[in-house]
């Protein structure tokens, strides 16, 4: 099951996380987690968002360039080795990570780990034969 980010290249300067931000909150856009890469001059902001559409929408009318990509969402225990149990299903299928990020789930003692796959069906089906869940948009809206 494929998730909806929000993509949005940022100018490495200060105020314009702020200013992205801002223009959500304005939209009534619920961030529901996030991370940043940078370089020097830039930055690309990936979001998971409760309106992901409208999200690019009120950011292309703020005057940022975003853009939607599919990500899968999946539960890892949050405990020591959690991760790697996962990473390792992937590279026994030869499946590369592209990027990832990850937040707690309130109130459960599992992780979700976003992630961003060269190819996403081989990883989802790799990944459910092996009893992981993979993390549906309703379970995230509900975080």
């Amino acid at each position: 099951m494929k998730i909806t980010q929000v993509s949005v290249f940022l100018e490495n300067k200060k105020g314009r996380l702020y200013d992205a931000t801002k223009a959500l909150g304005v939209a009534d856009i619920d961030i529901k987690a996030l991370t940043i890469a940078e370089n020097e001059d830039f930055g690309v902001l990936r979001m998971i968002v409760n309106k992901p559409e409208q999200a690019v929408k009120t950011l292309k009318s703020y005057g940022f360039v975003a853009n939607i990509t599919e990500i899968i969402a999946v539960e890892v225990p949050d405990v020591p080795g959690g991760l790697s149990q996962i990473l390792k299903i992937l590279i026994d299928n030869d499946i590369n990570v592209e990027y990832m990020y990850a937040f707690v789930e309130k109130n459960v003692n599992q992780a979700i780990v976003v992630f961003r796959f060269d190819n996403p069906d081989k990883a989802i089906s790799s990944l459910t034969k092996n009893n992981i869940r993979i993390v549906g948009k309703k379970d995230i809206q509900g975080l």
